[in-house]
């Protein structure tokens, strides 16, 4: 199958990330939010958003993938990229099953997501649960 002309489109979301990816055919560069991959800061947050790109090992490299992400935080954005990257991966190369087995063998959260986010803070407190004490009684 012909990989000329195909282009993925895919999202993924963490607490209130969310990222969005364009997946093509090209020379194997990432960008996020227009910058490369490789100048990214801090650490931690690139190596998490290369793990889909180096567990697919070589068939990265044929590949541009130009990633948009807003809202939540350093990390929050980070996973968010993570997995929208593996899922345009995945699609990008439905021909070949074994792209999908090996990322969902790895972190399975790199193509399901993880629901959870903060609970709200609520009144009379200075978190989701913690009240303020009282001191009769």
């Amino acid at each position: 199958m012909s990989l000329a002309g195909r282009i993925v489109l895919t999202s993924g979301k963490r607490k209130t990330a969310i990222a969005r990816a364009v997946i093509k055919p090209g020379k194997g560069r990432v960008f996020i939010n227009g910058k490369p991959l490789e100048v990214l800061e801090p650490e931690a947050a690139r190596w998490k958003m290369m793990e889909p790109l180096l567990l697919v090992g070589d068939l990265s490299k044929i590949v541009d993938i130009e990633v948009n992400v807003k809202g939540g935080g350093f990390m929050g954005q980070a996973v968010a990229s993570r997995i929208a990257i593996a899922r345009g991966l995945v699609e990008f190369f439905k021909d070949k099953p074994e792209v999908k087995q090996i990322l969902v063998s790895y972190d399975r959260h790199m193509l399901a997501g993880d629901p959870r986010e903060a609970e709200p803070k609520k009144p009379r407190g200075r978190s989701a649960r913690a009240k303020r004490q009282k001191s009769y009684r």
